[in-house]
């Protein structure tokens, strides 16, 4: 395969398609070994992390957001060796780069040295250097691409297709090899079974310190990666004792506060946006380069490296780490998010300021195709609370995920919608019946986050009229369409409408509710980018209050006939 996934065959740590994000979560490997080390000490965890990088991937923007993290976090157990061999798919460097890529590593406070990558022995004395060194190292190994072929070799011909049949022939006789399919050298045979050996013994060594420790069962757990929603119910409880109005950004804070005492595998952090995104709770310190057993990093204006860092984190293992920006900014992450998916690394999203909501930040913080973008990405489940007691269920589900979760979270208060006690986490079944019709059921409104508010508010109106109407709360599509066909069948029953219509709101495009909907029910949302204004302004605006999505459903019921 050419771009190999993690989980296709051992040895291949993480996925690394797409260039720079190899080195970005090497970050998040060395960080994650930092910590265990700093939690459980060098008996049980004390390794290297090596990156074989390209010209590419150093070229790469989340490259430099992902450099400029680890030397600031002074990782000295990570060493990249880059292959430069001066060519990309275009042709020689020159032709896009001008840059000191040496310096730019120094000036990150990275340790570097330069070796011939062609010399065995000129590379392990680097890599020698290297690790003599307490800062992450870059290695400048200086190659020719396809070296010994030679009409090709030097060229851009060799990047990414096959020598082909006579330059394959031209090659070995250039470098005096057998003509034979495949030899490996015996010197380079008796130097890889050598290191193997070696390895068997440390590995031997490394059991048997774990056999002797104390920690060897609480070691175990964190890398089995296994975590208990024990603490969900008596929060819950808790919450119910206290309802009030609150956005569920800071629902979501009041939630790790009892989910980082109960979960020390959690490591939390912000792009530099933590009073916003309430990620860092009281109980929790900073990991720093002074002190790697904090549990919330800084990671600066840096959403693509910190999602790639998240993924290096949740793929190497022993800690769960989640990580906040405002949802529009998913943008900058996105590369990154996806990998999340596609490797089923376990990273929680945090994303607040998720609607029109956030109010005169304007269009450009708004997000309107993010939620249905997002929610199209394979093996990504994207919740969307409506109260606080949504909030912990969804932080609950998504912990206890073998993948990616993103938390959709708002700016503005929201009043408690969930107000009665449950044995059952409702949220799990991805949507559920928050309220039943009065009357005989004409309408059911499908809502999500902040417009549950507004749907139920607008089916009281419906009601005083006899159109009898269900509230339906949505917070995660993906776990609704994986419910067997009973359950949906009782959500939403598969029947015309108009004999029972259906209508979702969402503060955000309508594109892709006609799923739910059909594609004759009717969809209120936002099919344009928002406004600046405050946020009942701009929720006015667009039509999202109970008053006007009554009227539009009772016009749209008018004008289609309805029965």
């Amino acid at each position: 395969a050419g771009h190999p996934e993690n989980f296709e065959l051992p040895g291949v740590e993480v996925t690394t398609g797409p260039l720079g994000q190899g080195v970005a979560m090497a970050v998040g490997v060395a960080i994650a070994e930092r910590h265990l080390n700093a939690v459980y000490g060098d008996d049980l965890v004390d390794h290297r992390t090596f990156v074989i990088a390209g010209d590419g991937d150093l070229m790469e923007g989340v490259n430099h957001e992902a450099v400029g993290l680890a030397g600031n976090l002074k990782l000295g157990r990570l060493i990249v060796l880059w292959d430069d061999n001066s060519i990309t798919i275009d042709g020689s460097t020159d032709l896009s780069r001008n840059e000191d890529v040496v310096a730019r590593h120094q000036a990150a406070q990275w340790h570097t040295c330069e070796c011939d990558g062609l010399d065995a022995d000129d590379v392990d004395s680097a890599i020698r250097e290297a690790l003599a060194d307490p800062r992450p190292s870059l290695i400048r190994c200086r190659t020719i691409i396809g070296f010994g072929a030679p009409n090709k070799q030097g060229t851009a011909a060799t990047h990414g297709a096959a020598l082909g049949k006579d330059e394959v022939e031209a090659a070995r006789a250039e470098l005096g090899l057998e003509p034979v399919e495949f030899t490996v050298p015996d010197d380079v045979l008796t130097a890889w079974r050598a290191a193997g050996k070696r390895g068997a013994v440390e590995h031997a060594l490394w059991n048997d310190r774990l056999e002797s420790s104390g920690r060897k069962a609480d070691f175990l757990h964190r890398l089995n990666g296994k975590v208990h929603d024990g603490w969900l119910r008596p929060y819950i409880d808790k919450l119910l004792t206290d309802l009030k109005p609150v956005a569920t950004r800071k629902a979501s804070e009041m939630a790790l506060e009892a989910i980082n005492a109960a979960i020390p595998a959690t490591i939390g952090g912000s792009a530099d946006l933590t009073g916003s995104n309430n990620t860092k709770t009281k109980n929790i310190a900073p990991l720093t380069a002074e002190d790697y057993a904090g549990r919330y990093i800084y990671y600066g204006i840096r959403e693509f490296g910190m999602a790639a860092a998240m993924n290096g984190m949740a793929l190497h293992g022993g800690v769960i780490p989640y990580g906040g920006t405002f949802l529009v900014f998913t943008d900058y992450a996105r590369p990154a998010i996806r990998l999340s998916a596609l490797q089923n690394a376990r990273v929680i999203y945090v994303m607040t300021h998720d609607s029109i909501g956030l109010g005169e930040d304007g269009p450009t913080h708004q997000p309107i195709e993010h939620l249905q973008s997002l929610r199209a990405m394979p093996q990504l489940e994207v919740y969307r609370p409506a109260d606080a007691v949504e909030t912990a269920e969804c932080w609950a589900l998504a912990l206890c995920s073998s993948g990616p979760s993103i938390l959709a979270l708002t700016r503005q208060n929201l009043r408690p919608v969930r107000t009665a006690r449950s044995d059952e986490n409702l949220s799990a079944r991805g949507a559920y019946r928050l309220k039943a019709a009065e009357n005989p059921r004409k309408v059911i409104i499908l809502a999500t986050g902040s417009e549950v508010e507004i749907a139920l508010d607008a089916a009281e109106k419906l009601e005083a009229q006899g159109i009898g109407t269900d509230v339906v709360s949505m917070p995660c599509t993906e776990r609704f369409d994986a419910q067997d066909p009973e359950y949906r069948e009782d959500i939403l029953p598969d029947v015309s409408n108009r004999d029972i219509l259906r209508v979702s709101i969402e503060a955000g495009t309508t594109f892709g509710w006609e799923r739910y909907t059909g594609l004759h029910g009717l969809r209120i949302g936002i099919d344009r980018f928002g406004v600046s204004a405050p946020a009942p302004d701009a929720y006015d605006h667009f039509g999202l209050t109970p008053d006007k999505v009554a009227v539009r459903v009772t016009d749209f019921m008018r004008k289609r006939g309805f029965q």
